[in-house]
This record gives C-alpha cells, structure tokens and sequence, in this order.
C-alpha cells in the first residue's frame, strides 16, 4: 500500500474528518454534495455541473478501472474537490490510459480518502447541503475555518458563464437535416452526441449570447444545457429564453435549462436541502403513466405550488418518485419542454432518450415559417 499524506475534511458547521491525501496537494472549498453512482466517476468530475463542489463518491471503490481520455463530459475536471472512502493506486482496466490518480494530478483536484463515507453522506442528508474545505498542506483548524468562512455560498452564484464555451463552435455534419442552437451553461458532449446522433447539427453559444445572434445562424430549434449555479442569478438566460417563446420556435432544456425556462414564464426555482445526484433516481412520465430510472445531478428545483397556480400555462410531466419534486414540465402554449434529470445519462441508464426523440419529433412537425 502506498503511503500517502494526511489530509483533512472540515464541513461549515465544525464537523470534521480526518483522512490521507489524494490527487493534488494543497486546499480546496466548495458546496458538499453525494453522488450515489456505482461507476461512470471520470464522467461525472468531468460535468461541468458540479463546478465549485465538494462531490463525495458513496461508492466505496474508486478508481479502480483508471481513466480514459474518451469519457470525459468536458474538457476536463470540474468538481472543486473529492471525497472517498477506498482509493484506488493502481487500475486494472487494460483500456485506461492513466491512473484516477494521475489524472487528479494533472487536472489540480484535492481529495481526501479514508473517510468513512456512509457517516459523512447521513450527515448531509440529515443537515442539507453546506460549504467544506479539504486540506492535505495544514490541518490548524483556525486557518481552515477562516478560509472556509470565506467561501460564498451556492445560492445565488453565477457559476454558468464560468464553464461556458468562450467562443461559438459547432458539432455535427453540416449535411444534417435539422440545425440546433445551444446555449452552453456547462453543455455535456453526450447531450451533443444524443442530438448528433438523430440527424441534428449543433451550434453551440457562449451562455450571454443574445437571441438576435444565435438567429443569424437560422436554427430550426433550440436546446438550453445543463449547468452549475443558482438559476436565480441568471436573468439574462431567462430573458434570451422569452425571446426563443416569442418567436415560438421548438426549445427543449435539460437541468438548468429546465429552471431557465420555468423561470421564463413566471415559475421560481429553490435551493434543496441537499439536491439530488446519482444513476438510480426513479422518475414517474405522467404523460405515459411509465417509470423511468434516471441520470440526475441538480441542487436547485422547479417551485410545484406555482405551476399549479399556471395549470393554464405549464403541464407536470414528470414527477420523482422519492419526493415528489417536479422532473418535467411542459409549455401548453409553445413548442417547449424540458426535464430535471439527465437523458443522455453518462453515466447512467437509458430509459429517458427517447425525449431527444420527441424533441426531434417537435422539429419535424414545427411549421416551414418556424423554421
């Protein structure tokens, strides 16, 4: 076994952890939150989603299959930090190009092992979400308190511009049949693959392009991405979004892009105790009365009570099953829809694909003028 450092993991209400160093030395600080996945893990420090977290693994292996260039969301890490019980040195994957970690190394993650991760999970669970730090340079509590009192809190950041692409690109064969734009918030390369793979080419914008830019490339529709943040800080996607309405042009959102565009027709969105994240979240389609397992990874949800008072305006779709949150809504005067959880689902089941279906459906059926 290789020795490794002591590390530190100090939570905003003064419980503490004590471990062995992983990944970077150094400091790190960010929103505590659990991912319940049994594999996928290189996917997952790779969704810009996670940007500014402190993301605990309930696994308790990881790193035991490496690492792959090909498996990454983005362009690299984009969780703040890692925690886990039982890390893996060596990887017994042929395919892996490196160890898990190596590439922490290489991407600046600090993490912590040999924490007792059900304790830690519980206690999140129990107390909601909150601010960490993890430290493997000084475990003087006064230093790691002061440095974590500075830390903001998730709620009301603006963290999608910070992920977002800083110069329009496009994915996908110019031949293909129907031309999307997307804003990028912290856009996944399997939702771009999903698209791609039902005969879509993809703009993709930076997250403060105007509407009046994107429809210089006449798109036939347009995809709002997932995201980090608080959807409340985010007015200028809301406003870019009315204007998508306006024009009634077929939109689908995944995550943030679902908050966005529940925000966009009057309906708020609320930091949740501790949020969901994980492969095995079960979902109910109240359109087709089916189950879904589903991919999830948010913080923030879709006010129900306000959707109800817009019956008029805003369809449920679907509903968790565990909670009873909003996972899906639906415009009644637009072609719009979106989701709370992921359907591209990497990692994670494919039950719920067959929504970029139904948005490829919409595109089709959308008028000429539309278009």
């Amino acid at each position: 076994m290789i020795s490794r450092p002591a590390a530190t993991l100090l939570l905003a209400d003064g419980t503490l952890f004590k471990g062995y160093a992983v990944g970077k030395i150094g400091t790190t600080t960010g929103e505590i939150c659990f991912n319940t996945g049994m594999t996928g893990y290189q996917e997952v420090f790779t969704d810009p989603s996670y940007y500014g977290q402190i993301l605990v693994m309930t696994n308790v292996h990881i790193g035991n299959y490496g690492t792959r260039a090909i498996e990454q969301e983005s362009d690299g890490a984009k969780i703040a930090g890692l925690v886990v019980r039982n890390f893996s040195e060596h990887y017994s994957r042929p395919m892996a190009n490196n160890s898990l970690q190596q590439w922490l190394e290489e991407e600046g993650v600090v993490g912590i092992s040999g924490i007792d991760t059900r304790a830690l999970v519980r206690h999140i669970r129990n107390k909601g979400a909150m601010n960490a730090i993890i430290s493997s340079e000084t475990d003087e509590l006064a230093t790691l308190q002061a440095r974590l009192k500075d830390t903001p809190s998730m709620a009301g950041l603006e963290l999608a511009s910070k992920v977002s692409t800083s110069q329009p690109y496009v994915a996908g064969p110019a031949s293909a049949q129907f031309r999307i734009a997307a804003l990028d918030f912290g856009i996944k390369r399997s939702i771009l693959d999903c698209l791609i793979a039902r005969g879509c080419v993809v703009k993709v914008f930076p997250a403060h392009t105007t509407f009046e830019t994107m429809e210089q490339w006449q798109p036939d529709g347009y995809f709002l991405s997932n995201g980090p943040g608080d959807p409340a800080a985010m007015d200028y996607a809301v406003e870019v979004t009315q204007k998508i309405l306006a024009a009634d042009k077929p939109l689908f959102g995944i995550c943030l892009g679902h908050q966005i565009l529940a925000r966009a027709v009057g309906i708020p969105t609320y930091k949740m105790h501790h949020g969901h994240r994980g492969l095995n979240h079960p979902v109910k389609n109240l359109r087709t009365g089916r189950g879904e397992i589903t991919s999830q990874n948010h913080g923030f949800g879709v006010s129900l009570k306000a959707i109800c008072a817009a019956s008029d305006r805003v369809e449920v779709t679907h509903v968790n099953l565990n909670d009873g949150t909003v996972e899906g809504i639906r415009l009644k005067q637009h072609q719009a829809f979106s989701v709370q959880y992921h359907p591209e689902a990497s990692p994670g089941p494919h039950d719920a694909r067959y929504l970029f279906d139904e948005f490829v459906d919409m595109l089709k059926k959308a008028p000429v003028s539309a278009r």
